[in-house]
């Protein structure tokens, strides 16, 4: 992945995504390269741009949707779900304090939610502690993570509200179903992502340190 002055730092970081996927089982996909790295980087630029565990379905599509996502396309990309962790404070509200009628998430299955908790016990003293977005098959690229939706066992609460909302459940089945369509609508949605804000020219740089701009401006 060495190639100064050619290679991009964003390109670099697409082609390692890319390969991630493939390498666990996940379905190959187009990916254009030629992309420079931004002259500038505010810690802010991030806020709003992603979605939080914490958001509503509407306020989650509204995200997508801003980008030129469909739904569906969404439902798709959220499948990278079925690799991964997430930490224990992203989901810790829906085990220890959810309201004031129950300590857990009723929407969780009741096994599932108690093993989390045990495994969270700790978080508090441990903030790295973590736990697979896909607990049946957490290191391979598949379809289970819909499948574990329709049993309550999605990890962040947006995931649970994936399957409880009508406008995305009806996809969610879909790719519980059926994987290979999954991989097809995967594939497409990832390649759209991959040229989403893309900077080209003199728009950006080719850096030679990826946690640094070539020439510092004050």
């Amino acid at each position: 992945l060495e190639c100064p002055g050619v290679a991009s730092c964003a390109d670099i970081l697409a082609v390692a995504a890319h390969n991630l996927v493939v390498a666990v089982g996940g379905p190959t996909f187009d990916l254009r390269l030629g992309r420079k790295d931004s002259l500038e980087s505010k810690a802010t630029d991030p806020e709003n741009q992603f979605p939080l565990p914490t958001m509503s379905m509407s306020e989650v599509i509204k995200i997508f949707t801003s980008k030129g996502f469909s739904v569906q396309e969404m439902v798709a990309l959220v499948g990278a779900h079925t690799i991964g962790l997430s930490h224990c404070n992203q989901f810790s509200q829906r085990l220890f304090k959810f309201n004031k009628s129950s300590d857990i998430d009723p929407a969780y299955n009741p096994e599932y939610a108690a093993g989390l908790k045990k495994l969270c016990e700790n978080y508090t003293k441990d903030p790295s502690m973590s736990a697979f977005n896909d607990v049946i098959t957490p290191t391979k690229f598949d379809n289970m993570y819909y499948k574990n939706l329709r049993k309550g066992m999605g990890l962040l609460a947006t995931d649970s509200a994936m399957f409880g909302d009508s406008r995305t459940r009806p996809f969610v089945d879909t790719y519980a179903e059926d994987e290979n369509k999954f991989f097809q609508d995967f594939a497409r949605a990832m390649e759209k992502l991959s040229v989403l804000h893309v900077k080209t020219g003199t728009k950006g740089e080719v850096r030679s340190r990826c946690d640094s701009f070539n020439t510092l401006s004050y």
